[in-house]
């Protein structure tokens, strides 16, 4: 890995993380560079996440300690993507026409759509990673995070930008190319660690992102970069789910899951 690369990685775990890497502050077409980077910034983060979940289940029950380790993952980002979500919920649920959505995603107060929006992913979230065992739980978090943020490169790709904020201002500088690195490498991930089950994760999560996109596009002109957080969350929710329904139907095991069972533990 060249330097550029490793600088424009930093620059990516900058800023999707509240981790400090000494990069200073970016200007808005700089951030295009580090796009190709989030869904393998996403992996880290899962990752984190599913090592909190890990040591917590050494104390805690499953529920506690899904909970645990999904507010870690909110710490971790500083809210991000909630962030994100909460904004579209209120801006796309009580806006009327284009300019009043518009001022909504910009207010950076949260109404009674957003608070609901976020409250309902977080109890997604913890419910999901609480159904899975351990191991599963170890491979499907680190690829939820990976391929939900893929799910958000590739909207930015596929869609016009609307508005003068960071997320607009990267996508228009962004090429396909190195977008859809990006979003294969986000796929790429899953693959690994879900196996068979990353095709119907990924399957929702790109249906997520083309409506929530679809509905973007018609009510504001294309994507800002709070509906490109609502993607992600949308995408996380559904691989989790995506992977408990797995388990449920059949009895699905990770790729990796031999390993997973040896380091986490269970049987």
């Amino acid at each position: 890995m060249g330097p550029g690369a490793v600088r424009d990685l930093l620059g990516a775990v900058s800023f999707l993380t509240r981790v400090p890497t000494g990069t200073g502050p970016r200007r808005a077409e700089e951030l295009a560079r580090f796009v190709p980077w989030f869904p393998v910034v996403g992996a880290g983060v899962g990752l984190a996440v599913a090592g909190v979940y890990a040591a917590a289940l050494q104390l805690l029950p499953p529920l506690p300690a899904a909970a645990v380790a999904v507010v870690a993952g909110v710490c971790l980002t500083g809210a991000f993507h909630e962030d994100g979500l909460g904004d579209t919920a209120d801006a796309f649920a009580g806006g009327w026409d284009r300019d009043s959505t518009l001022r909504i995603l910009q207010d950076p107060r949260l109404g009674t759509f957003g608070v609901l929006a976020v409250a309902a992913s977080l109890l997604l979230r913890v419910a999901a990673v609480a159904a899975l065992a351990p191991a599963a739980a170890l491979a499907a978090l680190p690829a939820a995070h990976a391929l939900s943020r893929a799910g958000a490169v590739a909207a930015m790709a596929t869609l016009p930008a609307a508005g003068t904020g960071l997320g607009a201002t990267s996508t228009r500088s962004l090429s396909r190319r190195r977008a859809l690195a990006g979003a294969a490498a986000g796929l790429a991930v899953a693959l690994a660690l879900l196996g068979a089950a990353a095709a119907w994760a990924a399957a929702a999560t790109a249906l997520a992102a083309y409506l929530l996109g679809r509905l973007a596009r018609r009510r504001i002109g294309g994507v800002t970069g709070d509906v490109l957080g609502a993607i992600q969350q949308l995408g996380e929710i559904l691989v989790l789910l995506a992977a408990v329904a797995a388990v449920t139907a059949g009895g699905w095991r990770s790729p990796v899951s031999s390993l997973l069972a040896l380091v986490s533990g269970s049987p």
